[in-house]
């Protein structure tokens, strides 16, 4: 089977071979996330599980630059590939790694400083603080390889090189499970061993990539002698932006939801609300690996002026989202119960909330796919502005205003739907900013035709 190169031609087959990694990535990634939530559910206790769901919003935000610089980085990186310019490409891939140790540094030190302030602000009760604090402030230490972690990830794609992304991934994750299962099962250190098993994967993510860029590879990126330069790093920072907010906002998110469910319900709903995030992170992490896989794709394009693919990479990731979705809702239907019974099966009120819960939320599958791949497209495209915007619409003010507005209405079941009706008003303004910018961009025009088709694309051809 031939190596898939940016520059081909794109069948079903062949794009499903090159994005499958990433994919499998982000639903790794996901996994073994949520391997602490079940150790600690299962082995602290419901108030340890609901302590470091409340405090979880906090390190994802500060985990979030790392998305903001790898995914605004490997758009402009790879554009610079579409046009021909290897040198610039390594030198700017260089920089977003030193950009990313830098503030994972001063990011660790804000987080170490702040945790219990933050802990206590997002409504931890005496019980909960201890081991919010100490969950938090663990995991924290290690916001640098984190960020790395998720920096790479896009980047393994640019250089063409998804199953090392693929690789790297298992590695950490099985180091995650394997911890968890010592730490947290057999030695009883709870929310303390939970931590150090996620942070000592974090290193194996996000150290095992720095050690293969650094030194001489088969692959079209390399860490070089450069200096830092403050254009190429704004522009990546502001075109990556979408995903810092998406970040950022999904915590904001996370913290109302923890809010109103200690109001409606208490501790017990923090935990329901814990299982179904848990479940999300899987099911998100198939539309979100898929656009990181295919992200690189649509910039090389795009910086090669190449509409007839561009045109192609649209209309197949939108049937992909689609027919995800509905996968993915009829999935949940028949999951919400065993899931449920594998977190919180113990208690047999939490569970029958839990279950009930789920099977409302996981409406937002059906949408959620269109949303993720439009703003990352977007960003793909150098246009941090839509992207950003389809983002903080989608996870901040749709899913704020519905989680305030709804249980007013329909109680409890308000805050399950909220994420469905966001979602549905996420689909409009997402639609419509495909509509309006397809002349900019070249995509959804007729006659759009490949006047010369690579020699990259016969051999395809001929390969699938």
């Amino acid at each position: 089977m031939s190596k898939i190169k940016l520059s081909d031609h794109f069948t079903a087959g062949r794009l499903f071979r090159f994005v499958l990694p990433s994919v499998a990535m982000m639903v790794f990634i996901s996994i073994y996330g949520v391997v602490d939530g079940f150790f600690v559910s299962n082995f602290a206790g419901k108030t340890s599980f609901a302590s470091i769901n409340l405090i979880m919003p906090f390190v994802m935000i500060l985990g979030g630059v790392g998305f903001m610089v790898g995914t605004g980085g490997t758009a402009l990186v790879s554009q610079k590939l579409g046009e021909g310019d290897e040198k610039t490409a390594k030198r700017y891939f260089t920089m977003m790694i030193m950009l990313t140790v830098i503030l994972g540094a001063v990011l660790t030190t804000f987080g170490l400083i702040f945790t219990e302030n933050v802990a206590v602000f997002f409504g931890a009760t005496p019980e909960m603080l201890g081991d919010c604090v100490l969950y938090g402030r663990i995991v924290i230490s290690f916001t640098t390889a984190f960020m790395l972690q998720n920096v790479f990830q896009s980047f393994f794609i640019a250089a063409e090189k998804p199953k090392l992304g693929l690789i790297s991934t298992i590695m950490a994750g099985c180091t995650n499970i394997i911890l968890d299962a010592v730490f947290v099962g057999l030695m009883g250190f709870g929310v303390a061993g939970a931590a150090f098993a996620t942070g000592i994967s974090e290193c194996v993510g996000g150290i095992f990539p720095l050690i293969y860029f650094l030194r001489p590879n088969s692959s079209i990126l390399r860490l070089t002698k450069t200096r830092l330069e403050i254009r190429p790093l704004l522009r990546a920072c502001a075109n990556g932006s979408s995903e810092l907010m998406s970040s950022i906002s999904s915590s904001v998110v996370s913290i109302i939801y923890n809010f109103q469910l200690m109001k409606y319900i208490g501790e017990n709903g923090v935990s329901t609300f814990g299982v179904m995030m848990y479940v999300q992170f899987i099911f998100i992490a198939i539309f979100v690996g898929y656009s990181i896989g295919c992200a690189p794709v649509i910039g090389f394009n795009y910086g090669a002026q190449n509409r007839y693919e561009l045109n192609n990479m649209l209309k197949k990731s939108l049937c992909f989202a689609a027919i995800a979705g509905v996968t993915l809702v009829a999935l949940s239907a028949v999951l919400a119960s065993p899931l449920a019974k594998i977190f919180v099966g113990y208690d047999a009120e939490l569970y029958e909330q839990t279950r009930h819960a789920f099977r409302i939320f996981s409406l937002c599958f059906l949408l959620a796919g269109f949303n993720i791949f439009t703003s990352s497209f977007f960003t793909a495209l150098g246009n941090g502005a839509i992207s950003a915007a389809v983002s903080f619409m989608r996870t901040l003010i749709f899913q704020v205003s519905s989680i305030l507005i709804l249980p007013l209405i329909f109680d409890v079941d308000g805050i399950w739907m909220a994420n469905v009706v966001a979602e549905f008003f996420a689909f409009l303004l997402s639609l419509m900013f495909l509509i309006v910018k397809r002349k900019k961009y070249g995509y959804w025009q007729k006659n759009v035709a490949l006047p010369v088709e690579p020699e990259s694309a016969m051999t395809n051809k001929n390969a699938d």
